[in-house]
């Protein structure tokens, strides 16, 4: 790995799907409030699964970013890493699982397998059918962003806050997906 590692973070989910689209949320929000360096990529995933793999190829580490489905509250912060990432995403991620775990397995196949992966999310309290999150989960959506700086920052990748003449407000869809509007 070089100095300064390649990171993706990357925002999985469905924004039809209530909840489920938080990780696109998240990656919209972080992308408004922080500045990049060349080795970091924000990049909203969506629910592309395979379509991915040359996203993952050149990265030393990833950061997903989605609705983690555990036995919590609406809204916890969930964080797994490593060889628990894999696991989870057949077994605890919503709509779109099958997708990442595929884009995982293609990884481990292909030999490609990022060195460091991270999965942060929260817990959804509704994936059905909706535009808008949930009260509990826009809670939590800074705690969320903080987290995921806080995990590219541990991996040797500073994110620089926007100024304030820098920081642009959430664009319309964003906006009306976070059920701001």
């Amino acid at each position: 790995m070089s100095a300064t590692p390649r990171l993706l973070i990357l925002g999985l989910g469905n924004v039809l799907c209530r909840d489920d689209g938080l990780g696109v949320l998240a990656v919209e929000i972080l992308r408004q409030r922080y500045r990049t360096s060349q080795e970091v990529s924000i990049l909203d995933g969506g629910t592309l699964g395979l379509s991915l793999l040359p996203h993952l190829e050149d990265a030393d580490a990833v950061i997903f970013v989605d609705a983690v489905r555990v036995e919590s509250h609406p809204g916890t912060l969930v964080r797994l890493e490593g060889e628990d990432v894999l696991p989870a995403v057949r077994e605890r991620l919503s709509v779109h699982q099958i997708g990442v775990a595929d884009l995982l397995d293609a990884m481990r196949l292909l030999d490609r397998m990022p060195p460091q992966l991270i999965l942060v999310g929260l817990v959804p309290e509704s994936i059905d059918l909706c535009i808008g999150c949930s009260a509990p989960v826009l809670e939590r959506m800074d705690d969320l962003v903080d987290r995921v700086v806080f995990e590219a920052e541990h991996l040797g990748c500073r994110l620089e806050p926007r100024g304030p003449d820098e920081t642009a407000d959430l664009d319309a869809p964003a906006a009306v997906f976070a059920g701001l509007v």
